[in-house]
């Protein structure tokens, strides 16, 4: 099937085919077609949104709605389809509807970028992310059609249901809500239920990962059964939103939720909750929330969500891994426990480097950008860490941002997509274990 790509490891060959994909992306949105105007669009700014679009993002210099034509809009869609669920799920698909044989080298390819840790049962798991990706998406948009078809008529109304579908399950966050309002995002739904739940629905269900929703099915809905991963991802997801729900209704009272009702401020407090850890919708403008609104949002967006979801971060499981591993150290313990299960030395560092990795990304991006932008500290780490865990919510900032810094985003999108650690080992050399075992050095450190 891919007998060129032989000697490419899997993680290569995934740089290589996003890169390509996000490319293919980026000429076709520079068309006059992809644009309303009928001009061309600067090259920077398309490869800017297939870049966000493939990575499943939502940072936009223009509002998707208002720029790009139906022509452009169906381009993003697509790069967002793709990117969520994998651009080799999509391959693979294609290939079994030609009816080609599935070789280990592509079953390899799949079970990275699944997320999956063993090959067996791969082909099993990528009809159960095609069954449920299109299943959700098109419940999602039906009950999505029930408001904006009212509010947009039938032709409109659908087309916009399908698209916020698609967006808010692959965690992506673009919207057309520039037909209301450009660059409104969902602030005009702040107080409608039905919208409000349907896409936090379809965010959760996105981030927590397809390898956690076929454990949740196999074991029919019983929390004992589940394996030790998806117990963890579904315990601290369910922490994360209600705890984050909490602080955001108290933070924001006199901030972004003034002037909301009761009601309004307990349906805005879980959206705001939700949102920021995975995807890029917003019901309230970003750039009035609070200082403690803002900090607890770029929190929630550098945790993300699971592994092998449509979400970014640094992930659930390698947050509560390194807090074990921390836990472990501080009393001593020679080993690390979660759930009566053991955790690797080796799962731990790796936890760490993770972290350490992502961290060191944002520290230098938000260094260099304050040397090109004249905005705050604050908004440029919130920029910086929307695009990194692939979230894309945004203070407003985006769109006037130099190129200097618009390149640093796409980078860090790209990055955040693929797994910054992925991307680096994807990226190294693979060298042969030294010979000879060196001699332990002293370090005195803390």
């Amino acid at each position: 099937m891919i007998k060129s790509k032989r000697k490419l490891t899997a993680a290569k060959f995934l740089v290589l085919g996003y890169l390509v994909v996000i490319l293919l992306g980026s000429l076709l949105l520079c068309l006059p077609i992809s644009a309303k105007s009928g001009g061309w669009t600067p090259f920077l700014d398309s490869f800017f949104t297939a870049t966000s679009a493939t990575c499943v993002t939502g940072l936009v210099v223009y509002d998707v709605y208002t720029h790009w034509s139906l022509f452009g809009q169906i381009v993003i869609i697509l790069l967002i389809q793709t990117g969520g669920v994998g651009f080799m799920t999509v391959i693979t698909m294609f290939s079994m509807f030609l009816r080609r044989k599935i070789g280990l080298y592509e079953r390899k390819i799949l079970m990275q970028s699944a997320g999956t840790g063993r090959i067996g049962g791969v082909m099993h798991l990528l009809k159960r992310i095609l069954m449920f990706t299109f299943v959700f998406e098109f419940f999602g948009a039906v009950l999505l059609a029930v408001r904006f078809v009212g509010d947009f008529g039938w032709g409109r109304g659908v087309y916009f249901a399908v698209f916020h579908a698609v967006s808010a399950f692959c965690n992506a966050g673009f919207d057309l809500m520039g037909a209301v309002e450009p660059l409104s995002s969902l602030t005009h739904y702040v107080g409608d239920p039905l919208v409000n739940l349907t896409i936090m629905f379809l965010i959760v269900v996105g981030g927590l990962g397809f390898v956690v929703w076929g454990d949740v099915v196999d074991c029919r809905f019983r929390f004992k059964k589940y394996n030790l991963h998806t117990k963890i991802v579904v315990s601290v997801t369910l922490g994360l939103i209600f705890g984050g729900a909490v602080v955001f209704f108290f933070s924001e009272a006199n901030a972004s939720f003034a002037g909301l009702s009761l009601p309004e401020r307990v349906l805005a407090a879980f959206f705001q909750s939700v949102s920021p850890r995975t995807a890029g919708f917003n019901t309230v403008p970003m750039d009035k929330l609070s200082e403690g609104g803002a900090l607890a949002t770029i929190v929630l967006m550098f945790i993300g969500g699971n592994t092998g979801s449509t979400a970014g971060g640094v992930k659930i499981t390698t947050l509560v891994v390194a807090v074990t591993g921390v836990f472990a150290a501080a009393k001593n313990d020679t080993s690390a426990n979660v759930g009566k299960r053991n955790i690797g030395t080796s799962l731990i560092i790796q936890s760490f480097s993770v972290i350490g990795i992502y961290l060191m990304l944002i520290i230098v991006s938000v260094l260099a950008m304050s040397f090109a932008e004249p905005y705050s500290l604050k908004d440029l780490l919130f920029e910086v860490v929307s695009a990194i865990g692939t979230v894309g919510v945004s203070t407003g900032i985006t769109g006037s941002l130099t190129a200097f810094s618009k390149i640093i985003l796409a980078l860090l999108m790209f990055s955040g997509r693929l797994g910054a650690f992925s991307l680096l080992s994807a990226l190294a050399e693979k060298r042969e274990n030294p010979p000879v075992k060196r001699p332990d050095g002293k370090i005195l450190i803390g």
